[in-house]
């Protein structure tokens, strides 16, 4: 028998007559009392979010739940159009798509954020190495770059707007802007922050944890994803893209 402790939860208790998510009634504290943000924020941190806080996580959970046709919302349409019996698994379909490519380059640009903001030698000059780091090593610089909007993405600064007027900080923003000009500066050109890298900044402003930023594109993917597939519903547009597909690619197996 393991002589280590039994592994305990702050999450949730309940019992025949009440539900308690991290210490409050779910029935005479919460329902009705506080908004889906507030009770992902409480859920997530373990304490009453503060107004700032909320005003932040709302505005970034409207700029993520919409992306248009989109790999992940492609997967979803074709998917439900393949089990329409299954709306979570054509959900599901469409969340395998937030990595580290699209929608959840947050985590990727946070970490470097984070290595700013504790570097000894400063934010500035460890931003210069960051940038520097990436360039010799050509990676992408996550958080930064758009196949669209150019010179400059208009979500990022609206939401640095949001956060700011809410009074937070203001540290992840600042280093996120001077990673910004470091990097235009080493890669010869300009690089516009995009929503993924302005949504790492704010949230950092309000404390979410890096590890679990991508958690928040899932939740408001989801959502998006839902009306994806009711939309599927009522004009159905998967199967002229599995059509559209099977036109376009020509197979050339014999010369092959």
């Amino acid at each position: 028998m393991s002589t280590r402790p039994a592994p305990t939860t702050a999450i949730c208790h309940a019992t025949t007559d009440a539900i308690h998510i991290r210490g409050a009634s779910l029935v005479d504290e919460l329902i009705g009392q506080v908004s889906f943000t507030e009770m992902m924020l409480f859920q997530l941190l373990g304490q009453r979010p503060r107004r700032a806080q909320v005003a932040v996580l709302d505005a970034v959970l409207v700029t993520l739940m919409e992306h248009g046709l989109t790999p992940s919302a492609i997967a979803t349409r074709l998917i439900y159009d393949s089990a329409p019996e299954a709306l979570q698994s054509a959900v599901a379909a469409g969340l395998l798509g937030v990595g580290s490519t699209f929608v959840g380059t947050m985590e990727g640009c946070s970490a470097m954020i984070e290595e700013m903001l504790a570097a000894p030698e400063g934010v500035d000059a460890r931003a210069a190495a960051i940038a520097g780091r990436l360039r010799a090593e050509r990676r992408p610089a996550h958080g930064f770059g758009h196949p669209y909007h150019k010179p400059d993405d208009p979500r990022s600064p609206k939401l640095f707007e949001v956060a700011r007027a809410q009074g937070v900080p203001g540290r992840h923003i600042d280093a996120l802007l001077a990673l910004s000009r470091e990097i235009d500066r080493a890669f010869g050109r300009h690089l516009t922050i995009n929503a993924t890298g302005a949504i790492a900044a704010v949230l950092g402003e309000i404390g979410i944890p890096q590890p679990v930023m991508r958690g928040i594109a899932v939740i408001s993917r989801a959502a998006g994803l839902v009306g994806h597939i009711w939309e599927e519903r009522q004009r159905p547009s998967a199967r002229y893209i599995w059509e559209t597909v099977e036109q376009g690619i020509t197979y050339d197996g014999a010369s092959a």
